[in-house]
């Protein structure tokens, strides 16, 4: 284990190309090492670092992976290949279709084990060391390993050595900034940084896929140099997305967590989290696309009152505070950044005893008054005073003849009228703003739930008159 951008991948692979190389083929090209890869862009990856460090050697490699024509792949086995860089999937389709070869494998790699032995993929890891020989030297490689995954590989490995390079955290060469605002203000946001930071090339981390592919195409019309990269693309598309960006063709890569593992470019100067990640390990490992081979990097993330907690347990890991940055000249409109992360605001910080106190306070009418069980069952009779009261609750009746006298506003019954064999009246659609991006991200699934077949939701009864229907 060692921390991002510490050359993980070199060390296995020279290991591999070493010991190769020393042998000489008998009956052919057969696979000695298979190196097993979470995504295509890191199986890429992994496969063209072979191709540059074992360029004066005579061994041939090959990634496998989907989404992409199978017939080459095929191909290229039967002529035969030295190292193989798989995804599971593609893996497990070749050998079901009897097209690999796995039972001169001497070497097995697991690259961000922490990713492939996890709920996901581990069965699928489990398929593939059925077809590998029992005698065979396993290696994971992995920048953060979690208790309940290390747990999850004591079936996988045998009396293993752990070698662990640094501590399990972020690169002390990357700045870390939290910027409080809202889910509205976050493409505003976003663009007032980009105008006024010097950066270099900036990946842009969401939760996602179709916000990514929203806030790219957003960006892209306001003349921004960027690409799009998450799991529903073609293959095609993603590579040239990320051969892209490595070649300075994008300043900016809008991606989902695909590109958090394993991609290395050089030029990447900033990390912006547009959304919070979901665990301390993928902040990490976002975070790890720049600050690599000790350059230095800043990370920015947009922070929403809702990540408080895992921003805490990123701190904890950090050993530290991160800052909290505001914008002077950022327009946050009724939203103020100084509410987010301070202890002393009670309105956006309060714990639930707190919350019982000012319960209980308003409701006996002192504060300080002892806790009591507001259970109807258990407070029925429970105590001289409880037992004298008497029932206020108003009928049906006087309660609306209440709220008439109060002079408040009530809803004056509508004429009922028949409407495409339905009875009752016709509701207005109510269309979403799409100002901001969430906004139109979320009305897209509301407009399809409230028109389904073709008729907004109302209150009005839905019988309809099956005689005529015929009739007609």
């Amino acid at each position: 284990m060692a921390q991002t951008g510490t050359g993980k991948t070199a060390a296995f692979v020279l290991p591999i190309l070493n010991s190769l190389e020393k042998v000489e083929p008998r009956n052919g090209r057969l696979i000695k090492a298979l190196i097993v890869a979470p995504t295509r862009e890191l199986a890429d990856q992994i496969n063209q670092t072979i191709v540059d460090l074992g360029y004066k050697t005579n061994l041939k490699s090959l990634a496998l992976y989907g989404g992409v024509n199978k017939s080459p792949q095929d191909k290229s086995l039967r002529g035969g290949i030295d190292i193989a860089v798989a995804c599971p999937g593609r893996l497990l389709d070749h050998v079901s279709e009897g097209t690999i070869d796995l039972n001169h494998v001497e070497t097995l790699v697991l690259d961000e084990a922490d990713t492939m032995c996890d709920m996901g993929f581990l069965p699928d890891i489990q398929r593939i060391l059925t077809h590998l020989p029992k005698r065979k030297q396993t290696l994971f490689f992995a920048a953060t390993m979690p208790d309940d995954i290390r747990e999850l590989t004591s079936g996988i490995l045998k009396n293993p050595e752990t070698v662990q390079i640094g501590t399990i955290a972020p690169v002390h060469t990357v700045t870390h900034a939290l910027y409080p605002t809202t889910d509205k203000l976050k493409k505003k946001l976003l663009l007032h940084l980009l105008g006024t930071t010097a950066t270099g090339q900036v990946i842009v981390f969401t939760r996602t896929k179709r916000r990514a592919r929203f806030l790219a195409a957003d960006l892209e019309k306001l003349k921004y140099s960027v690409a799009p990269l998450q799991g529903n693309m073609s293959q095609n598309k993603r590579r040239k997305a990320i051969e892209g960006f490595k070649n300075g063709e994008y300043d900016l890569l809008v991606a989902t967590d695909i590109a958090s593992r394993g991609i290395d470019v050089s030029e990447i100067t900033h990390v912006i989290n547009f959304d919070m990640p979901n665990t301390v390990d993928t902040y990490i490992h976002r975070i790890g696309r720049t600050g690599r081979a000790q350059s230095s990097g800043e990370a920015f993330t947009f922070a929403v009152p809702d990540d408080e907690l895992l921003i805490r347990k990123v701190e904890r890991i950090l050993g530290g505070k991160i800052e909290r940055r505001q914008l002077d000249d950022f327009d946050y409109g009724s939203f103020s950044p100084d509410l987010v992360g301070r202890k002393s605001d009670n309105r956006t910080h309060r714990s639930s005893k707190t919350m019982d106190k000012t319960r209980n306070s308003s409701r006996h009418g002192r504060r300080g008054s002892p806790r009591k069980d507001f259970s109807p069952r258990k407070n029925r009779n429970n105590g001289n005073n409880d037992g004298n009261r008497r029932s206020t609750k108003k009928s049906s009746g006087e309660h609306f003849n209440s709220l008439r006298d109060s002079g408040l506003k009530t809803e004056e019954s509508r004429p009922k009228r028949n409407y495409m064999g339905f009875r009752g009246g016709k509701t207005d659609k109510s269309t979403p703003n799409p100002d901001t991006f969430s906004d139109r991200e979320e009305s897209t699934d509301n407009k399809l739930s409230s028109t389904r077949n073709g008729r907004a939701k109302s209150a009005r009864s839905r019988y309809f008159h099956k005689k005529k229907q015929r009739s007609r």
